[in-house]
């Protein structure tokens, strides 16, 4: 056992004086007294165990005393060893937000089933930073990097079509996630780019981003999402919502070329289960391990210190109300 905060233990030192005192106002008879005619009724009644039990609860509160002194210096023990490994990968999730998004050849629709499968790849990547970025006709960074898990899939489910202007804007997008990674000392930078269209806005032309990302070491997954041929999309008429079948674009020549050129890989999801199985194969190859050396697992002892300070405060009050009252001074 050892203490965070050895210093603390001084505090004992306060006992010395406290008990001096009680001893010296014990002996001067520094107590209040009665004057009665006779002592006889309670003559009988006293002997060493009275005087003992006088003194208890005095007692029991220097015992209170030190226990709290105890307590906050943390006292600590450590027993064990593990070995762990962790990433040490920083990876950027760019999400395409236009329109198009809202096709339902996905379940719900694929803004939906691409927000629910993310949310499901960061609960499973505990050791490392993500972040994320959304693009449409523009971009910007929904999430900087982060290791707050809560934080970041209560971000990625406020993450819905139509906040930003209309578009597909494929290189803002990239060149936004790679601003985010390219300061990060991590062992592997990654930025899974996700869109279901062709690029058609932005100042940032796609094959420029991919050659900043391939510049400061990125890797790019690019995923096209959308099912071949063509996809129902919810159309506002004057009777309401209707599903009209549209043409899915994907410019699938160029989410290979950003891949290739950032030695990534490229995927086409055509349907939930299919963007399930690529988000595992990611999070199987993004798996850069770095071993960490033996490290003691420490426990927490304050508890016990301060569960003694209690119970013997208890048991002092206890004394003095029902029984160091009750007898004879």
């Amino acid at each position: 056992m050892f203490f965070e905060y050895p210093n603390l233990l001084w505090l004992l030192l306060l006992l010395i004086p406290i008990v001096a005192l009680y001893v010296y106002r014990e002996l001067k008879g520094f107590r209040p007294y009665l004057l009665v005619p006779t002592i006889m009724p309670w003559k009988s009644r006293v002997g060493w165990w009275s005087r003992i039990l006088m003194h208890l609860p005095f007692a029991l509160r220097c015992i209170a005393l030190a226990a709290i002194i105890v307590a906050i210096a943390r006292p600590r023990s450590s027993s064990s060893f593990e070995r762990t490994d962790t990433e040490g990968i920083d990876i950027m999730l760019a999400m395409d937000v236009s329109t198009s998004m809202l096709a339902r050849d996905f379940t719900p629709d694929r803004i939906n089933a691409a927000k629910d499968i993310a949310i499901k790849f960061i609960s499973e990547r505990p050791s490392d930073r993500i972040g994320i970025a959304v693009f449409a006709g523009e971009s910007y960074t929904q999430s900087p990097l982060t290791t707050d898990r809560a934080t970041l899939i209560n971000l990625m489910k406020e993450i819905n079509c139509g906040i930003i202007e209309d578009g597909t804007a494929i290189g803002n997008g990239l060149a936004t996630a790679v601003a985010r990674l390219k300061d990060s000392d991590a062992k592997s930078k990654v930025v899974i780019l996700l869109t279901d269209g062709v690029n058609n806005s932005g100042e940032i032309s796609p094959q420029m981003a991919a050659e900043i990302a391939k510049t400061f070491g990125i890797r790019v997954y690019t995923i096209g999402v959308g099912a071949m041929g063509t996809a129902p999309y919810p159309v506002q008429t004057p009777f309401g919502i209707e599903l009209q079948q549209i043409e899915v674009q994907i410019d699938e020549e160029l989410l290979e070329n950003i891949a290739e050129q950032t030695d990534g890989k490229y995927f086409r999801a055509t349907d939930n289960t299919k963007l399930l199985e690529i988000y595992a194969e990611i999070n199987k190859m993004e798996k850069t391990k770095t071993l960490v050396d033996s490290f003691p697992i420490y426990k927490e002892l304050f508890m016990f210190y301060a569960l003694i300070a209690l119970a013997a405060l208890a048991l002092e009050l206890l004394l003095k109300w029902f029984v160091v009252r009750e007898m004879p001074q």
